[in-house]
């Protein structure tokens, strides 16, 4: 199966939908991620939706077969797609967290600690909290 996500004017992700892999085959057996596109338009009779081909493998630029990453991440609702970096990039968590060009994840300031231990961000103190059960 491949997937694919609907964007809107603004590239956020709407909705994420599966085709069968046979209908992006072209005539040579060749996957065409617009046959897909061209599918899904008139599934749903909209012949100027922005469909983007996803890959379910892929998360911070990473293919979980060893396969080559797609997209850098699968998309999600409410995911951006940024054209420049041909990416799906999650929703920013909070104001202080910059996006890593590489996996096209958000990343806080400071490292999650390597402590075996559980921790949650505390975006008003901008440090990680033990939490506690």
């Amino acid at each position: 199966m491949a997937s694919f996500a609907k964007l809107d004017n603004n590239n956020v992700v709407l909705k994420v939908e599966s085709v069968v892999n046979e209908v992006l085959k072209d005539s040579n057996g060749i996957e065409q991620e617009q046959l897909g596109t061209n599918f899904l338009r008139t599934l749903y009779n909209e012949p100027n939706a922005i469909w983007k081909q996803t890959s379910y493998n892929t998360n911070k630029g990473e293919h979980s077969s060893n396969g080559i990453p797609f997209r850098k991440n699968f998309a999600g609702i409410g995911y951006k797609y940024d054209s420049q970096r041909d990416a799906f990039i999650p929703i920013k968590p909070y104001n202080s967290w910059v996006l890593n060009e590489q996996t096209c994840n958000w990343e806080a300031p400071i490292a999650y600690p390597n402590d075996g231990q559980r921790y949650t961000w505390n975006e008003e103190t901008q440090s990680w909290t033990l939490q506690t059960i």
